[in-house]
This record gives structure tokens, C-alpha cells and sequence, in this order.
């Protein structure tokens, strides 16, 4: 493989934006690929994989490359040789990556990647703190898993088409999809592609939505024609699953405390024919309180660490701060005492996560369940998803019932 100047360079510019000025990698990548509009999609591919593959491994190669924080560019530069020759790319004689130490490399990669925290490429505290919760063993095969890149997974607007029906829509795009095994709704892409520009996307037929995401709406145990109240609704995708599963019938109420998120929503929902989902704005407690004791279900996808989407949000890694997850499990606990009175006498809760840590699942789940505002619920049952064990994304459900009157 030859390295071009260009590309090189829109990399090391990407790295500045995330390690140095903060910014999230996602919104990044979509900066730095409108850099040149003849790069086509070999070159753009280039940028966003290697920029995430230095992200997701940045504490192993700047301990290689022995740079530390803040990362100036020619810093960066030499974090971007130790990628070049672990990968076996071939490095170019230019100025910013001169000299390069090959075999210097080689041995730190070997004596470094005997130790979990540099192997897996992750911040001692999280290191320790997860180790602690899940126990070792599960920690050092989860961090493992979720260091992989994710795979883009669809899944069907079953509002609007089939699997079979999309799998062929796509194929005539030239994109060849899978079903996975356990996954109702859900196409596997055979190889990385942009499926947004894609008809079938336009017409509404997919969402892409990872695979253990697409397990939350149906732990719901929703039916056609009743009220359901999607509580943390963000830009929709649980949203627009329980729509489907719902038929169109009955009432789907999605709020969220962010104004803009909802409009994604209601843009969403027109395009997958969703017509039964109403948005509502928390701007007031009003909001909740006019709900109360009316839903018979209620889904709270609560904020929390992120820890099991660490294969689609690597920066999360860096970004997240040990005090994070002391004020993320009061705010899961206040949503829960919150929202769960919009639950009617006999109604069903469930309590979500992307995180795989105990402190914001079950604990919070039976936190909740010894206090006041939990007295009439009880758990159901609980799903902890592991990336190690799926592939996918780790994601933790309790499923709660609220006592008849």
C-alpha cells in the first residue's frame, strides 16, 4: 500500500481535532473528508478507518511512539509511523516521518501488549473500575471485543417493507446484506458500504441500528393499539422500532429533553411512515406529570457511560471521566423515581442501557426497587448483553411490572 501526502495529512489534522481541541470523531470525520471533493470513496475510506483505528488505539501507539498529551504535530506524525509500520505499510521518505525506528516499534508493540490496560488501549481507571465490577476474566475478553470495529447492521422498516424485499432492493444497489440468526428485523451489510444514498433508504425501508440496540423495543412486550411512552427518545431509533412493532396502532409518545433531537425524530418518522409517534418537548415537569399512572408502557433508555458502544464511539474512551459515572447514576436514578409513575397500575417499565457495569443496571434496577416510588413494580426479568459473547454492541434490559390497582 502507497501512502498519499494528502490523505496523510487530513488524518494527522483529524487526530488535532479529537485529542487536542476535544471533539467527538464522528463530526470530525465528516469535516475533514469534505477537505477535497476529488477523493473518491478508496481515499475517503482511508481517512475515516485510519482515523478511528488511531483513536481506538491511541494510549498503545503514543506509548510507542513515547509522545505524550497535549499531541503536537509532530507528535502525531510519529504516532502515525508506529500505526504505518504495525499495519506493514511501507513509510515514504518524508521530512515529518523521519526517522522511524522500525524494529524499535516492533518491540515495544511486544512487551507492551502484554499488559491489558496498553494492549486494549484504554485509561488506567477505566481499566481498574471495570475490572472490578465485571471481574477480570469478562473485562479482559469485553474490552477485547469491543476494540473491534463494528459492522453495520440494518434493520427493516417492517412498516413499510420486508427483509427479503430490502435484502434484493439492496442487492440491485450493489450492496450485498445477511440476515443474523436471533435478530428478526435485522440485514447484516456483507462489507462496508454508504447506504444512505441508497433508494431503499430514501423510501424509509431500514434504519441502521446495531443488533443488540434492536433487542430493547421488543423486551418491551409492546401490542398494537396501546400507549406507550419511549421516554429518553433522542433522534428516534427504539422510537421507530416500537412503532413497527406496534403496527402503527395505538400511541407512541417520544420525549426528550432536547428540542432538536425530536425534530431528527419527526423527520424519521415521516420518511419510515411512522404515524402514530407524537413528540413531546420536556421543558417543564408539566410534561411528565400530565403523563402519570397513563402508560401501558414505558421505555427508559436512561443516559449512562456508554461502555458497550466503545466499538462505534472509540473517543468515548478518552472522554469519559471517572466523576462522570458518579453523576450519570443520580440522573439514572432521578429518571427512574421520575418516569416510571407514567407507568399505569399493571403496566410494564423497562429500564435500559448501553453500558455493561453493574452500578448502572441492576443495581439502579433494585436501588429503585427498594425505595418509595418502586414499592408496586417488580423485575420481570433482565438481559445483560456482551459484546464478547455477540459481536455486537453491550447493552443491559430489566424489564419491570407495575402491580394492578
Amino acid at each position: 500500500m502507497r501512502l498519499h501526502r494528502n490523505l496523510v495529512f487530513a488524518v494527522v489534522d483529524a487526530l488535532n481535532y479529537i485529542f487536542n481541541e476535544g471533539e467527538y470523531a464522528d463530526k470530525v470525520v465528516e469535516k475533514v473528508l469534505k477537505y477535497d471533493k476529488r477523493w473518491g470513496a478508496r481515499d475517503r475510506g482511508f481517512i475515516a478507518e485510519t482515523t478511528y483505528d488511531m483513536v481506538r488505539w491511541k494510549r498503545l501507539y503514543a506509548e510507542i511512539a513515547e509522545v505524550k498529551a497535549p499531541y503536537s504535530r509532530p507528535n502525531l506524525f510519529r504516532m502515525f509511523a508506529v500505526w504505518a509500520v504495525l499495519k506493514g505499510i511501507k513509510l515514504p521518505d518524508w521530512k515529518q516521518l523521519e526517522p522511524t525506528p522500525e524494529r524499535r516499534i516492533k518491540g515495544r508493540f511486544d512487551e507492551l501488549s502484554k499488559i491489558r490496560k496498553y494492549r486494549e488501549s484504554v485509561p488506567d481507571w477505566m481499566d481498574e473500575l471495570a475490572a472490578k465490577a465485571l471481574g477480570e476474566a469478562l473485562w479482559t475478553k469485553e474490552i477485547a471485543a469491543l476494540n473491534q470495529q463494528a459492522e453495520v447492521i440494518l434493520r427493516v422498516n417492517t412498516l413499510k417493507t420486508t427483509k427479503d424485499a430490502l435484502k434484493n432492493a439492496l442487492r440491485e444497489a450493489g450492496i450485498e446484506t445477511e440476515p443474523i440468526r436471533g435478530y428478526p428485523d435485522a440485514l447484516k451489510l456483507a462489507e462496508r458500504s454508504n447506504v444512505f444514498i441508497t433508494e431503499p433508504f430514501k423510501l424509509g425501508w431500514f434504519e441502521v441500528q446495531d443488533a443488540s440496540s434492536q433487542l430493547v423495543a421488543p423486551f418491551l412486550d409492546v401490542k398494537p393499539g396501546q400507549r406507550v411512552v419511549d421516554t429518553c427518545a433522542g433522534a428516534g431509533g427504539k422510537t421507530l422500532h416500537l412503532a413497527a412493532l406496534m403496527e402503527n396502532k395505538g400511541q407512541l409518545i417520544a420525549l426528550d429533553i432536547y428540542g432538536n433531537k425530536l425534530k431528527e425524530l419527526k423527520r424519521r418518522a415521516k420518511r419510515d411512515g411512522a404515524h402514530n409517534v407524537e413528540t413531546r418537548h420536556i421543558e417543564t415537569t408539566k410534561v411528565i406529570k400530565k403523563l402519570y399512572d397513563t402508560a401501558d408502557r414505558v421505555l427508559i433508555d436512561a443516559p449512562c457511560t456508554g461502555l458497550g458502544v466503545l466499538k462505534r464511539n472509540p473517543d468515548a474512551k478518552w472522554k469519559l471521566q471517572p466523576e462522570f459515572l458518579e453523576k450519570i447514576m443520580v440522573t439514572q436514578q432521578e429518571i427512574l423515581q421520575d418516569y416510571s409513575r407514567i407507568v399505569k397500575p399493571g403496566g410494564k417499565l423497562v429500564y435500559a442501557t448501553c453500558s455493561i457495569l453493574p452500578q448502572e443496571n441492576i443495581m439502579q434496577v433494585k436501588k429503585f426497587l427498594s425505595s418509595e416510588a418502586g414499592k408496586d413494580f417488580h423485575l420481570v426479568k433482565e438481559s445483560k448483553i456482551y459484546s464478547s459473547k455477540t459481536g455486537y454492541d453491550g447493552f443491559y434490559m430489566a424489564q419491570l411490572e407495575k402491580n394492578p390497582a
